[in-house]
């Protein structure tokens, strides 16, 4: 089918992404030997590589539905590759796109080189048919370059799957390793080992709050290169003071111990995690507490326990019991629960109580870090250290 224009109908702009696009239709030596791809393969290849082809997801929808009004499955062979419905039909199959966003779109899909306008002398489009009842002449979108970058798009899309592979792989190793150096780090803790622990703990515990964001790839590789740095730091501490010749059998034992009888404040098990999240994402960051420091740094918020408390939730409900006892209202507690969760809040509380001598007023005092975690500063974590670093410097 003959091509009659390369430019726009009214006010519309040239684009440098509309001149490449042109060229690339119009150039005999482009035109690819291979088989015509198949249509729904090449859009799929669109969505995984877009933002190496400079396409939103939106854009993409669009593109589906023009997709839609071509009736043959691949592009190419002798069918032409020009659609022309009206802005109303694919504003319908858009589920009612107003037609400002959807204008924007088409143009961002021009600019992007992967569609071309071919407008009718005065804009609308429709299709023109000879005396045998062929298309003879057709106004609207060409998709022609859709089949012409096929193969680009292709490799746009491996390149992309291959990245977020590697992506997946450094953020596992990532994950692994602080945990491997997080419960080595408890191991020394509880086992009354000389070195600085809890700084270590600490510095931890902020690369899993760091791994709750997305990262990009550098971002992560940064982070990996602090945690085995910090995995080593506690590697050579424990290396220092463990006799290695004889404790080997007790520290598998100790950590037999330590998964079957210790609650831990990290969720059930990350390794049954990691087997149904691929994605080993860290939970929450006061979820990842180790349960047995957070023991240690209330023991006088332990004392009024009237049972075991074995896990996060026995901590909210101590929590709870203690918030009236120290002045708290239930407003306040009613809003702490609601920013950090009950688990968290209850343990707000607990580390209250054993600073309860220095702290004029609980209830001002849990709202203000309410407040805090409401604007993304406050870190559990950091309270729990700073109880255990109180309470080591006064024995």
């Amino acid at each position: 089918m003959e091509r009659l224009t390369t430019t726009p109908f009214g006010q519309r702009p040239v684009s440098a992404g509309l001149r490449k696009a042109v060229e690339l239709v119009e150039s005999p030596a482009q035109m690819p030997s291979e088989a015509a791809p198949e249509k729904w393969q090449v859009l799929n290849d669109l969505g995984v590589g877009r933002a190496a082809l400079g396409v939103s997801d939106r854009e993409l929808g669009v593109l589906d539905v023009l997709l839609g009004f071509l009736p043959e499955q691949r592009l190419g062979g002798n069918a032409s590759l020009i659609v022309f419905p009206s802005n109303k039909a694919l504003s319908e199959r858009l589920h009612g796109m107003p037609e400002s966003t959807l204008r924007r779109h088409l143009s961002a899909l021009v600019n992007a080189g992967l569609i071309l306008r071919h407008d009718s002398p005065n804009g609308k489009r429709y299709a023109a048919r000879d005396f045998d009842g062929e298309i003879s002449r057709a106004f609207g979108f060409d998709l022609t370059p859709l089949r012409l970058r096929a193969a680009e798009i292709a490799q746009a899309a491996q390149a992309a799957r291959e990245a977020e592979a590697r992506y997946k792989a450094l953020r596992e190793r990532v994950v692994l390793r602080k945990r491997d150096a997080q419960k080595l780090a408890l191991y020394g803790l509880e086992e009354g080992f000389p070195g600085d622990w809890e700084p270590l703990l600490i510095a931890l515990l902020d690369c899993t709050r760091r791994l709750r964001r997305k990262l990009s790839f550098e971002e992560l590789e940064a982070l990996s290169a602090e945690v085995v740095d910090l995995s080593q730091q506690v590697e050579r501490t424990l290396a220092k003071t463990e006799d290695t010749s004889a404790d080997a059998a007790h520290f598998g034992c100790h950590h037999q111990n330590s998964n079957t009888d210790t609650p831990d404040f990290e969720s059930s098990s990350e390794e049954e995690n990691s087997a149904t999240d691929t994605s080993l994402d860290p939970s929450p960051e006061e979820m990842n507490i180790p349960f047995a420091l957070v023991l240690k740094s209330i023991p006088e918020a332990l004392s009024y326990a009237q049972g075991d408390i074995r896990n996060p939730r026995d901590i909210a409900g101590l929590g709870a019991f203690l918030r009236g006892m120290i002045g708290i209202s239930p407003s306040a507690w009613d809003d702490a629960v609601g920013a950090m969760g009950p688990e968290t809040a209850g343990l707000v509380v607990c580390c209250l109580v054993e600073r309860i001598e220095e702290i004029r007023s609980p209830g001002g005092y849990l709202r203000h870090l309410t407040r805090e975690q409401d604007l993304g500063k406050f870190s559990v974590a950091r309270l729990v250290m700073a109880n255990l670093n109180r309470a080591r410097g006064k024995s």
